[in-house]
């Protein structure tokens, strides 16, 4: 056997082990996803993203077995042998023996070759894709055993056919659209004409790849479990983004088992070591705790003597602690605590103080809870960081250092007024009461009179009654019951209050109004039963001993809710702030007022929707948007859809607007234009969430589009600071730099510090 033939042989197996793997793992994807197929898919193979393959009554089968007979046959017989018989190679010489029998003997007659298609190897040829070619001889041998790759693909004839070649181009550009209306105007030109079965494969599955992408964009997850099923092809490692989308799809939709067989299949059979761990870094913000450990038992070692997720080990710690403070049940392993513990004494954060002191306070570890809390309260005196500290602080019974802390911070959230709230009822309730200045008694009056707050408002009932204050006392509980006319507690209050000013007409008015709902209300006054329900009440002017005085009631507990914690594991206030806005002398005119957009034409709709652009109020341009959509009118809607992805980018939900662009046909340069913001957008997202290889992924899709500006450029580089990849990192900034860009100057300055921190000073 030749040099060359054994080459052939050598490529032919390995395509035909890939092929049998392809097989045997989609078999076993198929088990895991209880996908069931009426038939048993076909090989297919993914080029750049998309997928193509042979039709199952289109092309040959491929007889794996026989296959795998003949080569190792061939492999038994030595490249190079001496013919002459010598002790020790007899073998040799049976087979040579062998051989010449076979010669001389009749031939039987062998079919006929197959006839490859070609057309596909001479067009990626052409185009210079050499990627893509290098696929397509894979594929072409899987299929046809003896075919042999030509040595010049650009001399595969293909005997001028321009139309056919355009055809290619269409589907290498993505144009499916037009690609179908091409080869359906052909074959009404040219009675007969078919396009290559090859042509229509890719295409069927590329446009099932559009469709599941689309569907998972507008978030119509049953739609993208549907097309993976109809379309296995698409579930395999060369198209890792489909995996994701169909996990996704399973955990959004509550199949966690689905979801978590995916990230199996990726993690048993996928090899690419940046995908792996996005696998990793994706499961673990759709997937529960328990089950991420099931995932993590399949980390392979780096051959380095570490493991493969190594690198993301502490973010995945930060996200399993803020996991135990969402469910206080959960037993989050103590290694995971020692890392986030570990990283809140070395690197200074913040907010790793944060998640230990959400952990503790969940599970009402309260001394442990204040000492986290403190120590991010020290390093950032912020809204959340005040609210865990107050929290624990009125569980410990010290409302009144939690109601100092939380003042500042009252108005920053709901959350937040919430805290300081049940710090001030907390407060007033202390028995024997609390030593109050006059300014705290008026601030904590003021705000509880502004938010309206029960709870408080009663305390302050009770609170003057201990300070002999009846009158003030009555005051409070009537203003209690304004805001919660159902109140009992403040009912009882002001009943007694006004028994104890001898208001028996208001007694009475008080009994009758809460006949039948309240026991000791009604037998208030009753000689018989005044020892059971509440002790002698003093005259006007008379001293309440503290141990007669009227009990509060049972102390206000806060509900422990927490900020939203981002990916990036930073605490964050919730958005629903209070924001003061500020009108200025100068506004755009015609949409300064509020109107609801829904009444108005369409035009006028979307007039209005850039006029509330221009003056920075996306989310309402969004609503004129959306009625301007309704337009009869294509250039209407088009402005509309256009205009709603805009305001969504706006405001930084690059989904939002991926699916708005898609309600309406854009022109090719609005549509690049907003495709190269949306990744853009989605590529800070993802740093800004320490997702730094999501982010290298998106700034590598926006990068084929157009050129990397220098504050991308300088943000890729940061990407590569973050993952310790010095020399990727150092490149980049110098680039960037070199155009004078103060921000890559600054990203070279960190990159010193976090190689060579003894030189900084």
């Amino acid at each position: 056997m030749s040099v060359r033939s054994s080459s052939i042989a050598v490529v032919v197996a390995v395509a035909v082990a890939g092929l049998v793997t392809a097989l045997k793992d989609r078999a076993a994807l198929q088990e895991m996803l209880g996908f069931h197929w009426t038939s048993e898919p076909t090989p297919q193979f993914m080029l750049m993203g998309r997928v193509t393959g042979p039709e199952a009554n289109s092309k040959p089968q491929i007889d794996v077995q026989a296959i795998s007979d003949r080569l190792q046959a061939a492999a038994s017989v030595p490249a190079f042998q001496d013919s002459t018989p010598t002790a020790g190679n007899e073998s040799a010489v049976t087979v040579a023996q062998a051989t010449q029998q076979q010669q001389a003997a009749p031939q039987p007659v062998k079919p006929a070759e197959p006839k490859v298609d070609e057309s596909a190897l001479r067009y990626f040829a052409s185009r210079g894709d050499k990627a893509r070619l290098q696929a397509e001889i894979a594929r072409l041998q899987a299929l046809y055993p003896n075919w042999v790759p030509p040595a010049d693909p650009l001399a595969v004839p293909q005997g001028g056919d321009k139309q056919l070649e355009q055809m290619w181009q269409l589907y290498s550009e993505g144009r499916y659209a037009e690609l179908r209306k091409a080869i359906a105007d052909r074959q009404v030109s040219e009675s007969g004409w078919q396009p290559p079965p090859d042509l229509l494969d890719r295409l069927d599955v590329a446009e099932a790849r559009a469709r599941l992408v689309n569907a998972s964009d507008l978030k119509q997850y049953a739609t993208v479990v549907q097309i993976g099923a109809n379309t296995p092809s698409l579930l395999t490692c060369s198209d890792i983004d489909v995996l994701w989308r169909v996990a996704e799809a399973f955990a959004v939709t509550d199949r966690t088992p689905r979801a978590q067989a995916v990230y199996v299949y990726i993690l048993k059979n996928c090899t690419n070591p940046q995908e792996r761990l996005a696998t990793i870094e994706k499961a673990s913000a759709l997937l529960p705790y328990a089950t991420m450990q099931d995932l993590l038992a399949l980390e392979r070692p780096d051959g380095n003597g570490g493991r493969e997720f190594d690198s993301i080990r502490n973010d995945l710690a930060r996200r399993f602690v803020a996991a135990g403070n969402d469910d206080p049940d959960l037993a989050v392993a103590p290694d995971y605590l020692t890392i986030v513990q570990r990283l809140a004494e070395s690197e200074g954060l913040a907010s790793d103080n944060l998640l230990l002191g959400w952990y503790q306070l969940r599970r009402e570890n309260y001394t442990d809870a204040e000492k986290w809390f403190r120590a991010a309260h020290a390093k950032e005196d912020t809204a959340i960081a005040s609210q865990g500290l107050a929290l624990t602080l009125i569980a410990q019974k010290k409302p009144q250092e939690a109601e100092a802390i939380m003042y500042k911070w009252r108005g920053a959230s709901e959350d937040a007024t919430a805290t300081y709230l049940a710090a001030t009822a907390n407060l007033m309730a202390l028995q024997p009461p609390a030593d109050l200045d006059e300014e705290v008694l008026s601030r904590i009056a003021a705000e509880i009179i502004e938010q309206k707050y029960v709870p408080t408002a009663q305390q302050f009932g009770w609170f003057a009654r201990t300070l002999n204050q009846p009158q003030t006392a009555a005051r409070w509980f009537e203003t209690a019951l304004r805001w919660k006319p159902d109140d009992e507690p403040s009912a009882y209050g002001l009943a007694i209050t006004r028994e104890q000013l001898r208001d028996r007409a208001g007694v009475a008015e008080i009994q009758r109004l809460w006949a039948g709902k309240s026991e000791r209300i009604a037998q208030l006054g009753e000689t018989n039963n005044r020892q059971t329900t509440q002790p002698p009440l003093p005259a006007p002017g008379e001293t309440l001993p503290q141990d007669t005085a009227a009990p509060p009631p049972e102390i206000v507990r806060a509900p422990v809710r927490r900020a939203e914690i981002a990916s990036t594991e930073v605490l964050r206030q919730p958005a629903t702030q209070t924001v003061t806005v500020r009108r200025g002398a100068r506004q755009a005119r015609g949409c300064t007022t509020t109107v609801n957009a829904q009444l108005l034409d369409p035009d006028t709709a979307l007039s209005r929707g850039w006029c509330l652009m221009d003056i920075n109020r996306p989310m309402e341009a969004v609503k004129a948007f959306e009625a301007a959509l309704a337009s009869p009118n294509r250039k209407t809607r088009e402005d509309a859809a256009y205009g709603q992805s805009l305001a969504y980018l706006r405001v930084g939900l690059s989904n939002n607007a991926a699916v708005a662009a898609t309600r309406a046909p854009q022109t090719q340069q609005r549509a690049a234009e907003l495709q190269i913001a949306i990744l853009a957008d989605r590529a800070l997202a993802a740093f800004d969430a320490k997702r730094y290889r999501e982010a290298l992924i998106y700034l590598d899709q926006r990068a084929q589009l157009r050129q990397e500006p220098i504050d991308l450029l300088v943000l890729r580089g940061y990407a590569y600071l973050n993952m310790q990849m010095y020399g990727d990192a150092e490149r980049i900034f110098n680039a960037a730099a070199a155009t004078g860009s103060k921000d890559a100057n600054r990203g070279l300055a960190d990159l010193k510090a976090a190689t060579h921190p003894d030189t900084v000073d």
